[in-house]
This record gives structure tokens, sequence and C-alpha cells, in this order.
């Protein structure tokens, strides 16, 4: 089987949508025209119409596994023949802490260097990653079958580098620095995962005389799709198919490599229609294959392989689901398990232990529980209802990024739903993606969905000419998209056909790519900081197929590798993994649970500047100049035919005096829909204040307070909180506990007392206790200081050459001087705020710190901060802020506080990752 991962959903799709994997579920693959025929020995095959056509029944003991094997003898007695042969000379193995030993080429394998080293550590290790030092034929020897285009075109850009993973029982072939890896490496998970498909698609095999098709790693666990005729796996076959895998690794079954050629890959699996028409398509004439066998199963691979099955010591079949072959609908049906292995029962007891803590985290469940969103399988499979709860949340995040876009520059616009199919003939959508948008018959022309936004931008940009004064140029939409998503892919809030995304486009010139950037990542990371996500950076380049040329590619890598490094966040290389279009900067962020997920996108775009014939007056030339004036030299450019040899497209002149602009396309949430689920899970339902649909309970104690419960419910609304007086004649504890049930982030109790002082009772989520009883003004501001968050202070004036204008918040009013107080007539008059600060007598105290160090001038809480914590969490209030940081900064540099409330506040302080701690600067 193929090693990969299921793609994911892209959450921005730039023009045109990269090529998709042989591994994604109903979605065509160019690898292979469905019609043609695949056909070798007197087996079954793949007809004319690209579907299984012989006899096929379920049945133990498959006659093409013997048949199979007697061929395997035959031909690996070949391979190991021609492997002797090799020219066994000295080399030279150095390892990562610099020591080198020596060894013998096509002898000495990495297994055996990691036993003479210690024996805990060849039990250890999964995998080596070998750069060899000087040319190895064998990297390039073998075509991969079980790949896609975009996978091979990574693997072959690996091997021109000469790095490459390796089996630990496999002889290397030259002098090399290796690294063994282990489980814990993400690279040693693959090949343990792939490798543990192998055991899978035994076990098919064994139970059923399936033919098995693809299985590839994923990146938890792995999955094996097979042909089962009109057989549907039921979870009741788990269990038998688990005893088989145990069977298979408690065996030990060594995994042994083989080359083949084309014809003698043809000859071993002719029992298999789908392994011939996979060997037919991708290995050209008269090139070379790799298989792999472990007990009788022998299947297509690349590898590399653990050195046996036994390393596998827990193995779990997860769930199954239908598949497609190539994932085209009208092709032949398949069954697909998904398994998982490790290589301790410890790690699949805590693997379990997460399951089900990602069970009671799904937002699936969490949706219905908090009455959130829905889904009708009959009116609207793939199109979210949501309910008022969670449109309050929807809403929400979208005006949480409205707000940041008018700090940051960005011009929101509002584009058609469905526009005529030129538009994305010009974009080239309909020609890669047309069976997965929706199309409309409107006066006899062909209409479509928009499935994205970019189309739209790039027409709005080309409305009128555009001068280098303008750019960069920030359009942001949150336009409503369409996908023709299969059915069988649908899931929940993550796999959906109608959904929005905070989208942008930024027309930048080519000198202002950096900055862009720069600003881009800075954005993402502001707002994945506010949700505690951890992101992770990589930068995709020039790919082998790329679009302008070599030094338009290095100045964009140039400019976004120096945006990156400038960041200060911690970024990775993807070689070759770039767009066509242009190099990208992949981003994925880290939930609660440790999971992965690929929301946020930073990708130049040389393209759709050029299809679209974008362009703008450059600096220098005169704005009042005429097209008139323009260079009548005929110009050919490039032309783009249909299949019926009609033009769809045809390259625009780049007139005297313009340049074309960069795009720069960006998304941080991607689909919203998505991001809720994610942050559904993240959160397990446990909203942060200001993003709760369920901010404040109001509950009376008797009838005789329902009229003020729903007057300070009403306090709330005004001041735009999200309250509801809860009216019932429930008990008390029934209503007090039902809110805490239902999420609610502060539960506030009313009666006799709080209504005469105008006060509330409250009890805050997931603390034991109630947190004390505040006037209702004092509650408010408590409220305010948890309301949306902001990257800039929106109370306070910025700074205009290094002075300031008082603050547009009114300051509050000085308190009278305390009678009597100490130092009578001596102070003076207008001194009320000092006579009013309580005695200074510690010598850490906030006053006395500040008045030894400019650090704290911006601070400005009146009272020593000792007195002030004792009814406020923060040095400045009921959120935590830039003042705390600096306090917590200078406190870590000098001593632990001595006094018991800034003692309890440094506590706190130290319970915040230092991540969170740098966004409340």
């Amino acid at each position: 089987p193929r090693r990969g991962r299921l793609p994911a959903r892209p959450p921005h799709f730039p023009v045109p949508p990269p090529r998709r994997s042989l591994r994604s579920v109903a979605l065509p693959c160019a690898m292979a025209a469905p019609g043609r025929r695949a056909y070798a020995g007197s087996g079954p095959k793949i007809g004319e119409k690209g579907k299984f056509e012989g006899e096929f029944k379920i049945q133990k003991k498959a006659p093409y596994i013997e048949h199979r094997l007697k061929v395997w003898e035959r031909l690996f007695k070949q391979h190991q023949e021609r492997v002797s042969k090799e020219t066994q000379k000295a080399i030279k193995i150095e390892l990562p802490d610099g020591a080198v030993k020596d060894g013998k080429a096509f002898v000495t394998t990495p297994l055996e260097i990691a036993a003479s080293i210690s024996k805990g550590l060849a039990d250890s290790i999964v995998v080596a990653k070998v750069i060899y030092r000087e040319p190895v034929a064998s990297l390039k020897q073998c075509v991969a079958a079980d790949m896609d285009e975009d996978e091979d075109e990574q693997q072959q850009q690996a091997e021109a580098d000469q790095c490459v993973l390796w089996d630990l029982s496999r002889p290397l072939e030259g002098s090399c620095r290796m690294e063994l890896l282990k489980f814990d490496h993400p690279q040693g998970q693959d090949v343990f995962w792939h490798s543990s498909a192998h055991i899978l698609g035994q076990a098919m095999e064994r139970e059923f005389g399936c033919h098995l098709t693809i299985g590839p790693a994923l990146e938890s666990g792995f999955y094996y799709d097979g042909f089962f005729g009109d057989r549907k796996l039921k979870d009741e076959d788990f269990s038998t198919i688990e005893k088989h895998a145990a069977d298979i690794c408690k065996e030990q079954q060594p995994f042994e490599r083989c080359v083949l050629t084309k014809d003698e890959a043809l000859e071993l699996f002719s029992e298999n229609p789908f392994k011939v028409q996979l060997i037919t398509n991708k290995v050209p004439d008269g090139a070379m294959t790799s298989c792999y066998r472990c007990g009788p199963l022998i299947d297509l691979c690349r590898g590399p392989h653990l050195p046996n099955t036994g390393k596998a010591k827990a193995f779990l079949v997860t769930k199954n689901s239908a598949a497609y072959w190539l994932g085209d609908q009208s092709l032949d049906s398949l069954q697909r398990l998904y398994g998982i292995a490790f290589p301790s029962e410890k790690l699949m007891k805590d693997h379990k232990k997460f399951l089900e803590e990602s069970a009671k985290r799904d937002h699936r469940n969490v949706g219905k529980q908090q009455e959130l969103f829905m889904f009708h399988a009959n009116f609207s499979p793939g199109s979210c209802f949501w309910f008022p709860m969670g449109t309050r949340i929807y809403n929400k995040l979208m005006e949480m990024v409205r707000n940041e876009y008018k700090l940051r520059g960005f011009s929101e616009v509002i584009t058609p739903n469905m526009y005529n199919s030129s538009l994305f003939k010009i974009s080239g959508h309909y020609q890669n993606y047309k069976d997965d948008m929706y199309s409309l018959n409107i006066e006899k022309e062909e209409w479509m969905l928009k499935p994205m936004n970019c189309p739209g931008h790039f027409v709005m940009f080309d409305a009128r000419v555009r001068s280098y004064k303008e750019l960069p140029l920030r359009f942001a939409d949150f336009g409503v998209l369409h996908r023709n998503e299969a059915s069988g892919a649908l899931t929940g809030l993550t796999r959906v056909r109608r959904f929005q995304q905070d989208d942008a486009h930024l027309f930048v010139r080519p000198d202002q790519i950096k900055q862009e950037v720069l600003a881009g990542l800075d954005f993402v990371s502001y707002i994945y900081g506010l949700f505690g996500f951890q992101a992770t950076y990589a930068l995709s380049t020039r790919p082998k197929k790329a679009l302008g040329t070599k030094e338009i590619w290095d100045n964009a890598e140039s400019q976004l590798k120096a945006a990156l490094n400038e960041s200060g966040l911690e970024w990775s290389l993807n070689p070759g993994d770039g767009a066509f279009y242009g190099p990208k900067i992949d981003i994925r962020l880290k939930d609660a649970m440790n999971r992965k997920h690929q929301c946020g996108t930073i990708q130049l775009d040389f393209n759709n500047p050029i299809r679209f014939n974008l362009q703008y007056r450059k600096e220098g030339e005169d704005e009042a100049a005429g097209d008139e004036e323009q260079d009548k030299a005929e110009f050919q450019g490039a032309v783009e035919k249909d299949a019926k040899g009609e033009v769809i497209w045809r390259e625009g002149k780049l007139k005297n005096g313009f340049e074309r602009p960069v795009v720069i396309h960006r998304a941080i949430l991607g689909s919203v829909e998505r991001f809720t689920a994610i942050l559904t899970e993240h959160f397990a339902g446990k909203w942060p204040f200001w993003l709760s649909p369920r901010q404040v309970l109001v509950v009376p104690v008797g009838e005789a307070y329902k009229a003020y419960a729903q007057w300070v419910e009403r306090q709330l609304v005004i001041q735009g909180y999200h309250a509801e007086a809860e009216l019932s004649g429930k008990t008390l504890a029934k209503k007090v506990r039902e809110g805490q049930l239902g999420q609610w982030n502060y539960i506030v109790v009313v009666g006799d007392k709080e209504m005469t002082d105008f006060s509330v009772n409250v009890r805050q989520r997931d603390v034991e206790k109630p947190i004390g009883t505040f006037s209702i003004q004092d509650f408010m501001a408590k409220l305010a200081g948890e309301a949306m968050p902001s990257s800039k202070n929106t109370k306070e004036f910025e700074p205009f050459q290094g002075k300031a204008p008082p603050s547009m918040a009114a300051p509050p009013a000085a308190p009278p001087p305390a009678a009597g107080g100490a130092g009578g007539g001596g102070k003076a008059q207008g001194d009320a705020k000092s006579a009013a600060r309580p005695t200074l007598q510690k010598s850490g105290s906030l006053q006395l710190r500040k008045m030894g160090s400019q650090k704290f001038a911006d601070l400005t809480v009146d009272d020593d901060v000792e007195h002030f914590l004792e009814h406020h969490p923060y040095v400045k209030g009921f959120t935590p802020s830039k003042a705390d940081l600096e306090l917590f900064s200078q406190m870590c540099d000098s001593h632990f506080p001595e006094t018991p409330n800034l003692r309890r506040w440094f506590e706190h302080m130290e319970s915040f990752s230092p991540l969170e701690r740098t966004s409340w600067a």
C-alpha cells in the first residue's frame, strides 16, 4: 500500500486547486482513466466500463495467494542473486552524535549498527533516515505504483537530495549519515503504521479472500481498501480480523523487499485486477517497481517497513466505511477498514482513553447537547442549520475577525453567489474542479455557485486602472460558498457543502511581499493565541512543475523566509511542496487533545494575475497617460482551448508602464463551520465568556424576586450580553445545577438582600463555591473585562511623536481625603488621590517599584497592588494585560513576592503558558 495521509479539506482553494490525491474518497484521480482496460493473465479483470469482471467469492485461503507466493519465491531468488553481485566496498556510517561506524556496502544493515550500540536501541527503533554521501543508483531505480503523482514528485525530490527512509534490515549501499528513528518520531510513526496496514491487509485476505487495493498510513493509524464483491463488513467482523492480526504479529513475519520489472509485477499480481491497473498506468514500460512480502501477503509498495510484524504489540480495528476505486463513484464499491497499532499495550491504553475523551468532546454530540446546530439528511445534507445559540458563536467569530480587519487595514467586500461558468474557465476552476461545483441552467447558459471567493476579487481589482499607490489592497470576504462534496465524505461541521470563510486576497507589489506576509503571520499568531492553540509553520518551496521564472520564485521564497525569520516563529522547510502557482506557508494548529488541524494558509499566487490580466501603474509613470499612448506592437500570448477547440482563455497584454501584482491568498479560521467544530472539541463545550452563547443565567431564590431577576437580565442584555432569567417553578438547587450542566459562564442568584442593594450573588463555571456578591455596577465591570478581545486597546489613543492625549475613558473620580488623615494640612489641597491611598508598608509594593522603574510607568492602578488584588484577579482589573506581563517579568528577575495577594497572583501568572502571556502585550 501507499504511504501517506488522507487529505484534509483545505481551508482555502487558490486557483487552480492542486491535483487531488488517489486516497480522497469520491474525488476523481488523474492517475488512471476509469475506462482504460487493465488485464494480465487469465484472472479477473477491469473491463471497458472500468469495473471488476470475473468470478469472485468470499473464501479463506483464496487460490490466488498460493499462486502469488510461488511467483514471488522465484522472483525474490533472482533479486537476491542480483544484489549479491554488487560490490561490497568499505563504507563509513556517521551517526548524529558524530560517531563513525565502519561497514560494507550491501552487507551492513542499520539494525546491525544499532545492535552494536545497545540491544535496547535496536529493539526500540523502527526505521533509519539516511543521507548518502555518494551517488546511490537504487534511489532512482524504482517507480512507485502505489503513489499518486504529487507524492511521487516529493519522493523524487527527496531522493535527488540523497535523503531517504531506509529499512532497518536492508543493507546500506554507500557511505552516509544515518539517524535511527523511534516510534515517537513522526516519520517513525508513519513507517510503523504503514507496516501495520500490511498486517491488516493480510488479515483481510486470510478471512475473506478479498482483492486488496490501497492501504496508506494516516496521521493516526491506517486503513486498507478491499474489493469484497457484495459482502459488507460489519462491526462483528472486527474481532475476527483483530485475532488474525494478533496471530500475524506473534509470528514475527519478516518484511522482505524485492525489485521487479513491470512484466514481472504484472505476472505477480495477475489475479488482482486492481493492482494490475495500478502497474499498467503508473509504471512505464521498461521501468522497475518494488514490492514487499510479510508472510503470505505480497503487495506493491515503495516502503520502507519494520524489520518484522512482531514490532506491533497492540492492534485495534477502529471502524469501517464504504469507498470507491480511484475515488470515482462510477467505479467499483470497496470496503475500507481503519485500524491503529502500537509498539506497547500501554500506548494502546492511552490511545483508548484519548478516544473516550474525543467522543465526549465530539462536536456533533456537544452541538446536540447544547442545541447549537443540526443537519437534515433529506432536505439539505451537508448544509448546517444553526440554532440561535450556535448562531451566536458563528456571528461572534466573524465579528472578532471583522474587528481585526478594521485595525489591520482590510476592506470587506461582498461578491455574488453565482457566476457565469466563463469566469471559472478563466480561473481554471472549471477545468480542474467542475465535478465538485454546483451548476445551474439560466437562460440556456451554464452558471455556477461559487466554491471560492478569489475570482470575484480579481474581477473587482480589474474594475478600473490601479496605481502602485493603492497597493497593498486587501479584500476580505465572508461570502457563502458551495462545494459538491460526496455524500459519503460529509462529516458534521468538518466537511460540509455550504460554508463561509474568513477569506482575504491581498494585491501587493513584489517588494511588499515580506511586510504583508509578516503582518499575516502576526495576525495568525494573534488569533490562534486567543484560543490557546499552538501552531506549526512550514515553508513549501518551488515544485518540479512551476509557473514563472526561477528568479521570481527565488525572490518570493527569500521574502517568505525573511518574514518567517523576522517573526520569531519556529518553522520548517518543505522543499518542492509549493503550489505550482507560488510558494506557500502551511500553518497547522494543535488543539487541547494534541490533534493537528490545517486551517490557516498564506499562499503566493503568480498565476491569477496573468490569467485575469491584472496590472497596476508603476511608480514614475504619468497617471494622466491614456491607453492611446500604449505600445501598438502585436502581442501573442498564451491561449487555452477546451475539448471542442474553442478558446476559453487568452493571455492579456501587459501595458507599457504597468506591472502585475502578486496575489496573497490568506485564511486564518478557514471554514467558519470547521473552525467552530475544532473550537467545540478544543473547549469541550466550555466556551470562553466572550464567545459563549450562554453567558449569564439569572436565578431568583423565590417568586417575590422574579421581577428583579428580569430587571437584571434586561440590564445585561442592554449591555450586549447573552443573559436569561430562570423563572420556572423548579427548586433553586435544580436551577443552579441545570445552569452548570448547560455550561453557563456565570449563574447569578438574587434574593431580598440583592434586590435591596442592587447586587447579585455570583457563581462562576467550574468554581465550587460562589465567588462573592457584586454590586450590579461591579459585576458589569467584571464582565466588561472579559469582553471580546482586540489586538489594540480601543479605549486609548496611540502615541504621536512619542506623546498621546489622555485616554478616551473618563478617569474615576478621586475619593475625598480621609478625615483626620496623616499629614493634615501639610499636604497640598489638590493631592486628594495621594491622601486616599493606603500607607505603603511593603518594600515590594507596586507603588515603590513604579517609582524606581520606568518599566511600570503605564500602570494606572491607583491603590497599592496588594490592596487592589483583594478584589481583582489582575493588576489592572478583571482581565490580563501588558501590566501583568511586565510585573511578572520583573518579579521573575528579582524575587518571589512575599505578600499574600501578590503571591497568589504570581502563582496564577505562572499557570499560563509563555505564549499566552506574550499575547497580553
